[in-house]
This record gives structure tokens, sequence and C-alpha cells, in this order.
């Protein structure tokens, strides 16, 4: 097996075997890398570069804003409104090139992230309940986090 391979399979495990948690933070560190790059290459005027960037940053939005169940929590909604601004705002830096408006992307998400890793250590602390509706479905859910 060559590098390229092995790296995939490391990664496709490393996810598969992720708890719910886990998952949401990974994809939230992945956004803000994403965003930053994509900042970067804009600075920079690699346009084609940056513009991949931002693509992944608007599928893993894309992604989050699809797994969120809004009747889950009080601040659900609030939070479908963020990603429903963070993918036009995201559309809208790609298409005109604009550093700052990806930046300010970025500046809005990282608190979350930050906020997703706090809650995700919580939860680590606490004893292990499978949410209601859950058990013995062979369903992943993301349950007290509110998404999936």
């Amino acid at each position: 097996m060559n590098y390229t391979a092995l790296r995939s399979r490391y990664l496709d495990d490393t996810v598969s075997t992720a708890s719910p948690a886990k998952l949401l933070t990974m994809l939230y560190d992945r956004l803000v890398v994403d965003l930053t790059l994509g900042e970067v290459e804009q600075r920079a005027g690699d346009r084609p570069a940056a513009g991949k960037h931002l693509l992944h940053a608007q599928d893993i939005v894309g992604e989050l804003a699809s797994s969120l169940d809004v009747s889950a929590w009080d601040g659900a909604k609030q939070l479908m409104s963020v990603y429903t601004y963070l993918l036009t705002e995201l559309v809208g830096a790609n298409v005109a090139g604009d550093a700052d408006r990806t930046a300010a992307c970025r500046a809005l998400v990282e608190p979350l992230r930050d906020a997703w890793h706090e809650a995700a250590a919580q939860l680590a602390g606490a004893p292990t309940l499978e949410p209601a509706g859950t058990v013995g479905s062979g369903q992943r859910s993301f349950g007290e986090l509110g998404v999936g």
C-alpha cells in the first residue's frame, strides 16, 4: 500500500470510529483550516486554490446545517441562521475573491468551534447516556450536542 492509500484508510478509520461529538469538533476544526487557507490564498491572489478551500468550507457548513436538529434545543434555530449566513457569505467571498469577507467568516466560526470543543469535553466527563429513540437503532446521533 502506498502512502496515499494508507493515509486515506487512516482517515476513513478515524471518521468511522469517532464519537459523534468528536466528528462535530473535527468538522469545525477543518472548517477553520479551510477558511484560514482560503483567506491566505485570496490575499496571495491564487483564486483557484482559494476557491478549493472555500468550496470545501461550504460543504462542511452544508453538512453541519443538514445534520442540525432544530427541535433539539433552544439555540438550534439561531445556529441554523448562522449556518445560512455563513453559506451566503462564503459564496460571496469566493465569487468576489474577498479575503476580508472570508476572514469575517472565520472570526464567526472560531468561537463556535471553541464552544463545541468545550461542550464535547464536558460530555466526555459525564456518564454516557444513549439519547431517547436511538437505543439499538444502529443510527449515529450527536445526541446532547443537538445534531445528528
